[in-house]
């Protein structure tokens, strides 16, 4: 009996040489390539571009003095690489603070006109300033008798006048009411409770009787806090006895901050 004899099958698989070297090589060719375009790169230095951030690096070391930065770019600048650039930019934000001031006086002389219509042409101090016009209303003991809220018949009448001319504006409008340094007595715990009472007062009559818009206008009480002249004389005391109405500037910051000065120098009125 023979016996057959079974066929060997040769295992199947790749008969060609192993090309798994290629991988490690494309990827170190890939890293070459890379290092070569920031070669590049690196070679093609804006020169301009380059003196700004060394002169940048060295202000910020120390190495160089400097009143001026380049806020939108984020880069120091130093005085000799300003340009006509930065000095028009100033120009404008000056333009701007003086149209800012010019409305604001505007307004103030309107406010003046419709007290005087009234005989009332001493009944507020006008201040322009970084946040805006402010009216003092000198003398609180003119709107409100000794420790009350109650508006007096002449404060009806002062506020009668500004509030003709403050309905007209958009401005958001600030209301804030000062004690003077005595002591507050029953009803009020507080300056505090006192000078809020009375600028709530005066917020109320400018909105339910003059049409002012309660979205664009708030009560504040300082108490005794912010006195405009230091002492304990009946005189300083009817100063820093006040409610100022402050018209608030809606210019930006920038522009606000060149108010002050701009009240400086203008003729007084």
């Amino acid at each position: 009996m023979s016996v057959r004899r079974r066929r060997r099958i040769e295992p199947e698989g790749h008969s060609g040489p192993d090309e798994r070297w290629m991988a490690s090589y494309l990827d170190m060719i890939t890293v070459l390539m890379c290092m070569f375009i920031v070669l590049f790169a690196m070679s093609s230095v804006d020169q301009e571009k380059f003196e700004a951030l060394s002169a940048s690096l060295a202000t910020g070391f120390g190495q160089e003095k400097t009143d001026e930065v380049d806020t939108s770019q984020g880069v120091v600048v130093p005085a000799d690489m300003l340009d006509e650039k930065s000095e028009g930019f100033a120009d404008v934000e000056l333009s701007a603070a003086q149209k800012e001031f010019d409305d604001l006086s505007a307004l103030r002389d309107r406010i003046r006109d419709a007290l005087a219509q009234r005989g009332l042409a001493d009944a507020a101090t006008f201040t322009i300033d970084s946040r805006g016009l402010t009216v003092s209303l000198v003398s609180a003991e003119t709107f409100f008798a000794t420790n009350s809220t109650v508006l007096a018949p002449a404060a009806v009448e002062i506020l009668d006048a500004l509030g003709s001319v403050l309905v007209t504006i958009p401005n958001q409008i600030s209301v804030e009411g000062h004690a003077d340094s005595r002591q507050s007595v029953a009803p009020f715990a507080t300056n505090w409770e006192l000078s809020a009472g009375r600028s709530t007062q005066v917020l109320r009559h400018l909105v339910e009787s003059g049409g002012i818009d309660p979205a664009v206008i708030q009560s504040v009480g300082f108490g005794d806090a912010r006195p405009v002249v230091k002492g304990a004389s009946p005189e300083a005391l009817a100063k820093n006895r006040r409610v100022d109405v402050v018209v608030l500037s809606d210019a930006d910051e920038e522009v606000r901050q060149l108010l002050p000065a701009l009240q400086a120098t203008a003729p007084s009125r």
